[in-house]
Protein backbone atom coordinates (compact mmCIF):
# COMPACT_ATOMS: atom_id res chain seq x y z
CA UNK A 1 0.00 0.00 0.00
CA UNK A 2 1.52 3.31 -1.05
CA UNK A 3 -0.70 5.52 1.06
CA UNK A 4 0.57 7.23 4.17
CA UNK A 5 -0.70 8.71 7.39
CA UNK A 6 -0.36 12.48 6.93
CA UNK A 7 0.39 14.73 9.93
CA UNK A 8 -2.22 17.50 10.18
CA UNK A 9 -1.74 19.56 13.33
CA UNK A 10 -1.35 19.60 17.10
CA UNK A 11 -3.19 21.00 20.10
CA UNK A 12 -1.46 21.45 23.45
CA UNK A 13 -3.46 22.19 26.60
CA UNK A 14 -1.33 23.24 29.57
CA UNK A 15 -3.15 23.21 32.90
CA UNK A 16 -0.69 25.84 34.09
CA UNK A 17 -2.48 28.36 31.83
CA UNK A 18 -5.58 28.28 34.03
CA UNK A 19 -6.32 29.67 37.47
CA UNK A 20 -6.97 27.03 40.13
CA UNK A 21 -8.32 27.82 43.59
CA UNK A 22 -5.76 25.33 44.88
CA UNK A 23 -2.88 24.77 42.45
CA UNK A 24 -1.57 21.70 44.29
CA UNK A 25 -1.24 18.85 41.84
CA UNK A 26 -2.28 20.88 38.80
CA UNK A 27 0.84 22.86 37.89
CA UNK A 28 2.65 20.39 35.63
CA UNK A 29 -0.23 18.66 33.85
CA UNK A 30 -1.05 18.82 30.17
CA UNK A 31 -2.80 17.17 27.24
CA UNK A 32 -1.18 16.91 23.81
CA UNK A 33 -3.20 15.92 20.73
CA UNK A 34 -1.52 15.25 17.39
CA UNK A 35 -3.91 14.77 14.46
CA UNK A 36 -3.28 12.86 11.24
CA UNK A 37 -5.36 12.60 8.08
CA UNK A 38 -6.43 9.06 7.30
CA UNK A 39 -5.62 7.61 3.87
CA UNK A 40 -8.44 7.70 1.30
CA UNK A 41 -8.77 3.92 1.36
CA UNK A 42 -9.63 2.16 4.59
CA UNK A 43 -6.48 0.19 5.39
CA UNK A 44 -7.78 -1.10 8.75
CA UNK A 45 -6.81 -0.38 12.34
CA UNK A 46 -3.70 -2.59 12.34
CA UNK A 47 -2.24 -0.68 9.39
CA UNK A 48 -3.08 2.66 11.06
CA UNK A 49 -1.41 1.67 14.35
CA UNK A 50 1.69 0.51 12.46
CA UNK A 51 1.79 3.69 10.37
CA UNK A 52 1.43 5.88 13.47
CA UNK A 53 4.12 4.16 15.54
CA UNK A 54 6.48 4.41 12.56
CA UNK A 55 5.69 8.07 11.81
CA UNK A 56 8.33 10.69 12.56
CA UNK A 57 5.76 12.73 14.55
CA UNK A 58 5.51 9.78 16.96
CA UNK A 59 9.12 10.37 18.04
CA UNK A 60 8.30 12.72 20.90
CA UNK A 61 9.55 12.28 24.46
CA UNK A 62 6.88 14.70 25.75
CA UNK A 63 9.42 16.42 27.96
CA UNK A 64 9.73 19.71 26.10
CA UNK A 65 11.90 18.72 23.15
CA UNK A 66 9.06 18.07 20.73
CA UNK A 67 9.33 15.79 17.72
CA UNK A 68 12.84 14.51 17.06
CA UNK A 69 13.27 12.93 13.61
CA UNK A 70 16.09 10.71 14.85
CA UNK A 71 14.62 10.29 18.34
CA UNK A 72 14.69 6.98 20.15
CA UNK A 73 12.13 7.87 22.85
CA UNK A 74 8.36 8.11 23.00
CA UNK A 75 7.02 9.46 26.27
CA UNK A 76 8.74 7.60 29.10
CA UNK A 77 9.62 4.62 26.91
CA UNK A 78 12.32 3.57 24.51
CA UNK A 79 10.64 3.69 21.11
CA UNK A 80 11.70 0.10 20.35
CA UNK A 81 9.29 -1.19 23.02
CA UNK A 82 6.21 0.37 21.47
CA UNK A 83 4.53 -1.78 18.85
CA UNK A 84 0.93 -1.88 17.61
CA UNK A 85 0.42 -5.00 19.71
CA UNK A 86 0.98 -2.91 22.87
CA UNK A 87 -2.27 -0.99 22.24
CA UNK A 88 -5.47 -2.39 23.71
CA UNK A 89 -8.83 -1.56 22.17
CA UNK A 90 -11.12 0.22 24.65
CA UNK A 91 -14.64 1.61 24.54
CA UNK A 92 -15.81 5.22 24.92
CA UNK A 93 -16.86 4.73 28.54
CA UNK A 94 -13.42 3.46 29.56
CA UNK A 95 -11.67 6.27 27.65
CA UNK A 96 -13.84 8.88 29.38
CA UNK A 97 -13.32 7.35 32.83
CA UNK A 98 -9.56 7.27 32.28
CA UNK A 99 -9.16 10.86 31.07
CA UNK A 100 -11.76 12.52 33.26
CA UNK A 101 -10.45 10.65 36.30
CA UNK A 102 -6.91 11.80 35.53
CA UNK A 103 -7.93 15.41 34.85
CA UNK A 104 -10.13 15.73 37.94
CA UNK A 105 -8.06 13.68 40.40
CA UNK A 106 -7.07 16.77 42.41
CA UNK A 107 -10.51 18.36 42.46
CA UNK A 108 -12.77 20.56 40.39
CA UNK A 109 -11.25 22.12 37.28
CA UNK A 110 -11.69 25.78 36.35
CA UNK A 111 -14.72 26.23 34.04
CA UNK A 112 -12.57 27.53 31.17
CA UNK A 113 -10.34 24.43 31.30
CA UNK A 114 -13.35 22.13 31.54
CA UNK A 115 -14.86 23.77 28.44
CA UNK A 116 -11.60 23.47 26.52
CA UNK A 117 -11.21 19.81 27.45
CA UNK A 118 -14.81 19.14 26.36
CA UNK A 119 -14.16 20.81 23.00
CA UNK A 120 -10.64 19.52 22.23
CA UNK A 121 -10.41 16.19 24.08
CA UNK A 122 -13.65 14.59 25.21
CA UNK A 123 -15.38 15.29 21.89
CA UNK A 124 -12.68 13.16 20.21
CA UNK A 125 -13.54 10.25 22.50
CA UNK A 126 -17.19 10.46 21.49
CA UNK A 127 -16.57 10.85 17.76
CA UNK A 128 -14.00 8.05 17.51
CA UNK A 129 -15.03 4.89 15.70
CA UNK A 130 -12.08 3.01 17.29
CA UNK A 131 -10.15 3.75 20.49
CA UNK A 132 -6.86 2.24 21.67
CA UNK A 133 -4.89 2.68 24.88
CA UNK A 134 -1.16 2.11 25.19
CA UNK A 135 -0.75 -0.48 27.90
CA UNK A 136 1.65 0.10 30.77
CA UNK A 137 4.97 -1.16 29.43
CA UNK A 138 6.59 -1.26 32.86
CA UNK A 139 9.81 0.21 34.21
CA UNK A 140 11.97 -2.13 32.15
CA UNK A 141 10.81 -0.27 29.00
CA UNK A 142 11.66 3.18 30.47
CA UNK A 143 14.39 5.09 28.70
CA UNK A 144 17.31 6.60 30.63
CA UNK A 145 15.18 9.32 32.25
CA UNK A 146 11.77 7.76 31.58
CA UNK A 147 10.42 8.11 35.11
CA UNK A 148 9.94 11.87 34.75
CA UNK A 149 6.20 11.51 34.07
CA UNK A 150 4.13 10.83 37.18
CA UNK A 151 1.16 9.78 35.04
CA UNK A 152 1.33 9.01 31.33
CA UNK A 153 -1.86 8.10 29.46
CA UNK A 154 -1.86 7.58 25.71
CA UNK A 155 -4.86 6.97 23.48
CA UNK A 156 -5.16 6.53 19.74
CA UNK A 157 -8.54 7.69 18.53
CA UNK A 158 -9.61 6.82 14.99
CA UNK A 159 -12.53 8.81 13.56
CA UNK A 160 -13.34 7.37 10.15
CA UNK A 161 -16.30 9.74 9.68
CA UNK A 162 -14.02 12.80 9.92
CA UNK A 163 -11.05 10.98 8.36
CA UNK A 164 -8.78 11.72 11.32
CA UNK A 165 -6.55 9.75 13.66
CA UNK A 166 -5.71 11.52 16.93
CA UNK A 167 -2.76 10.61 19.15
CA UNK A 168 -3.74 11.88 22.59
CA UNK A 169 -1.29 12.01 25.49
CA UNK A 170 -2.32 13.20 28.96
CA UNK A 171 0.48 13.43 31.47
CA UNK A 172 2.09 15.24 34.34
CA UNK A 173 5.74 15.66 35.04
Amino acid sequence: MSETLAYRDQTFINFRDFHFDSPTGHAFRWVDVKRFDLPRSDPGDDWLLTALTGHVAFRDDYAGGGIEAEGLRHGPYWLQHITPARYVQINEEHANELLRGWAEQFGVLPPALTALLEQEVYSLLTAATSRYQLEDLGHEAFHDWGGVHTDFHELILIDRTAGVLSLLVAADD
